[in-house]
């Protein structure tokens, strides 16, 4: 089929190696503009981007696709289908009509269930044991479209929303090329998604991050794997120098007693509102991230100190 190919992260990347390895025919890629990256904050084009360009593909990088010279540019690419995985804009229906069988999109959750735009991070961050990627007919409605094929995927005890991600990157890029062929042959379903059981993955705030130590300890162990490896749940330690500020990236809960923010033990065990919380993987303030003994050689947390 003759397809343009909409999508920006590593997410998406996954998704357009598979369709070219298939032998999609991609007439266009269009990914969000290039952004500031690195340490000096140079502007650098998406990983889909760059990787359409090493590959010879057409690219287009519009800050809207409402533009109308955006929406007469993509209605003359004559498509068979569009697919969308992870884009970053809402597209108008001028858009998602425009091509013969219409537009589809691989979505990270089981919908109804977090729609919208950070699903891998909620469903971590509620606890949910299942999740999976869709592909689903992309209508003007926030990921309300009918769903036409599905795979579960389960989360850990030790999973943060970095390991789904990546899982899920490679078995959804895996089922959207096995349903193209399947929707140009006429032969793909598509089920109207459930009235009931609808939540929505709101966009992470960064208030959010900063972990309250009163909080259930269960609740911030999935806090802290739901946010990792970003932006990363993060709570001040105080040192010689003054606080800083330490992004926890892996954690398990642990049945422990001890008031809020304590540290309980030498091996970062940290009293929460119920329970305990113990720090497996953190990163320091100008760090990289380390394992919790590494971290404990070379900053000083002993028990009984307090993080706020």
């Amino acid at each position: 089929m003759r397809i343009a190919f909409l999508g920006t992260p590593d997410f998406a990347l996954a998704a357009l190696r598979r369709l070219i390895a298939a032998g999609q025919e991609i007439a266009c890629v269009y990914s969000q503009p290039p952004a500031p990256r690195g340490r000096g904050q140079t502007l650098q084009p998406s990983p889909v981007h760059a990787y359409a360009l090493e590959h010879g593909l057409i690219v287009r990088t519009p800050a809207s696709m409402r533009d109308p010279g955006e929406i007469f540019a993509f209605q003359g690419l004559e498509l068979d289908a569009a697919v969308v995985v992870a884009f970053g804009q809402i597209l108008p229906s001028e858009v998602i009509e425009a091509p013969l069988l219409g537009t589809f999109n691989l979505h990270g959750s089981l919908l109804p269930r977090w729609r919208g735009a950070a699903p891998i991070q909620r469903a971590v961050m509620a606890g949910d044991l299942l999740t999976g990627v869709e592909v689903m007919r992309l209508t003007e409605g926030l990921d309300e479209g009918p769903v036409l094929a599905s795979q579960s995927l389960r989360i850990g005890p030790q999973d943060t929303a970095g390991t789904v991600h990546d899982r899920m990157a490679v078995i959804g890029a895996e089922l959207l090329a096995c349903t193209l062929p399947l929707i140009e042959q006429g032969l793909a379903i598509e089920t109207p998604q459930p009235e009931s059981g609808v939540t929505y993955a709101k966009k992470i705030r960064p208030k959010e991050a900063r972990i309250d130590w009163t909080k259930p300890g269960a609740e911030i162990d999935f806090k802290i794997r739901g946010l990792s490896p970003f932006p990363g749940a993060w709570f001040q330690l105080q040192t010689d120098k003054g606080p800083v500020r330490v992004k926890a990236l892996l954690s398990v809960f642990e049945n422990a007693d001890g008031p809020a923010g304590e540290v309980l033990d030498d091996r970062l065990l940290i009293g929460a509102g119920a329970g305990a919380v113990r720090l497996l993987r953190v990163q320091r303030e100008g760090r990289g991230p380390q394992d919790a003994e590494t971290f404990l050689r070379g900053t000083s947390v002993a028990r009984g100190m307090k993080l706020s």
